[in-house]
């Protein structure tokens, strides 16, 4: 009897430690993620227009920047931990990465399970690799996020009837992030899961999903309310600053944009490089090849849900809005990648070493394409936002110092940089007028910035210009005799 108590002690012993080396590579991904992030976008690239926006809501460095209708305060919130107390970038940029390393870790170990942990693995490469998710994977932007919590989201959605309490608390998590960072687009990523709790009457999954969702866009909502004039009217705005929500077809404006442009609108460029591009023309082949495989197996659900989630996420950005940008379907990448990545890992069969070696010098190569790409884009980009800095220099040289006010192109990243307000008159964050802004400049500094070719406001002809750059300044300050 003791024997055999012993061999029964025995036989569980190592069944109580695999969680442990199953979770090593998972966490090599995410290290590896982290780690990329800093060496290829790197901790000196500055903050973009959304970010200041984002970022001033918490911080002490400048006025809070104009909050417009679509925005939703989850990313001001996850950075207020850092940009509370300080404004260095640096610091900011390196919490972020180790942050969003943590996050991917987490996501894919909501899957355990469902998939070997080399196809999730071989996931996590694939959607940490892609450069979009590389170069916002350090910045205060909301995209990503709502990506990881729909990947988690879904996997403990699956786990929901075996995975007890921790998958629920898993699945409200990630519902929750997706909706604190964008309410809407928690509701699109979310749609084949309410759909399929409901045909299975899996009623307790339903109501989880749906509380996180809920405790997610409360703020939202509660704010809607409070500013906006209700959740119609902020939706409606929404949908007005995204040029109205309708039938237009951007597929082939996602596909320009993946040449390195982070915002393509309107969207005429040429298509990018075959090499940049590949994997993007190759998901949906792929997509319909893991559907396939996942029903002749007769185990259809941890594939063809996160397919459909995809699919959702997808949808309003390639049909309902009118320009692109590669960070909108970053859900739909995640969401992907599990059903790509287990597709791909049935390819290299003993049997067939040729299709082993053409797969790894496949994504040998699209790594090598990705990374590089990842590290232009980033150097664009620094460049970009150090001729902000440098405005903004300028103006602190000529007396523009805070208290004061920016207007006019770029007011608000350059605003930020100076440490002053930001106002405009008319567009997507008009919220003055210019008789205010006349009134303004008779107590304080205050600034139009003009793009090249353009005639001044009318209430800044008689102010100082300055050329910085391309930019042309018209500043006026008080009692210097400008």
């Amino acid at each position: 009897m003791a024997g055999s108590a012993h061999a029964t002690l025995d036989a569980v012993r190592p069944a109580r430690s695999r969680p442990v080396p199953a979770a090593r590579p998972l966490a090599a991904v995410a290290a590896a993620f982290t780690l990329a992030q800093l060496l290829v976008v790197g901790t000196g690239l500055g903050l973009g227009w959304d970010e200041t926006v984002y970022v001033s809501q918490v911080g002490h460095h400048a006025p809070a920047a104009f909050f417009s209708a679509p925005r939703a305060r989850g990313v001001s919130l996850l950075v207020a931990p850092v940009a509370s107390w300080t404004s260095s970038t640096a610091l900011l940029r390196l919490y972020l990465a180790l942050l969003s390393g943590l996050a991917l870790f987490w996501a894919l170990r909501a899957w355990r399970g469902l998939f070997p942990v080399r196809v999730l693995a071989l996931a996590g490469g694939l959607f940490a690799s892609l450069w979009v998710t590389l170069f916002y994977g350090p910045q205060a932007m909301p995209n990503l996020w709502v990506a990881l919590g729909a990947l988690a989201a879904v996997g403990c959605f699956l786990r929901a009837r075996t995975g007890g309490t921790a998958a629920l608390w898993g699945l409200a998590g990630g519902a929750a992030l997706m909706a604190w960072m964008r309410p809407v687009d928690a509701v699109w990523a979310a749609l084949p899961l309410c759909a399929a709790g409901l045909a299975r009457r899996q009623w307790r999954p339903v109501l989880v999903l749906s509380a996180g969702l809920a405790a997610g866009a409360v703020e939202w909502v509660a704010e809607a309310y409070a500013r906006y004039g209700g959740l119609a009217r902020r939706l409606a705005d929404g949908s007005a600053i995204q040029g109205g929500l309708g039938w237009h077809l951007a597929v082939v404006d996602q596909l320009r944009s993946l040449g390195g442009r982070t915002l393509c609108r309107p969207c005429a460029d040429a298509l990018p490089h075959p090499l940049y591009a590949f994997w993007w023309c190759a998901l949906p082949p792929l997509a319909v090849l893991a559907a396939a495989v996942a029903v002749r197996a007769r185990r259809p659900a941890p594939t063809l849900l996160p397919l459909a989630c995809a699919a959702t996420a997808a949808f309003p950005y390639l049909f309902l809005i009118g320009y692109a940008a590669p960070r909108f379907l970053l859900p739909a990448y995640a969401l992907l990648a599990v059903p790509v990545a287990d597709v791909l890992a049935r390819l290299p069969t003993a049997r067939r070493p040729r299709a082993r070696v053409l797969l790894c010098a496949g994504l040998a190569v699209h790594l090598g394409a990705q990374l590089t790409l990842a590290h232009r884009v980033a150097g664009t980009h620094i460049r970009a936002r150090e001729a902000w800095a440098r405005t903004a220099a300028e103006l602190h040289r000529r007396g523009v110092r805070p208290p004061c006010l920016l207007t006019g192109h770029e007011a608000i990243p350059v605003a930020y940089a100076a440490g002053c307000a930001s106002a405009a008159t008319a567009g997507h964050n008009a919220n003055t007028t210019r008789a205010a802004l006349a009134r303004a400049a008779r107590r304080i500094p205050v600034a139009a910035l003009v793009p090249p070719g353009a005639a001044p406001p009318g209430y800044a002809r008689g102010w100082t210009p300055a050329a910085v750059g391309a930019v042309r300044l018209y500043y006026v300050v008080p009692g210097a005799g400008s």
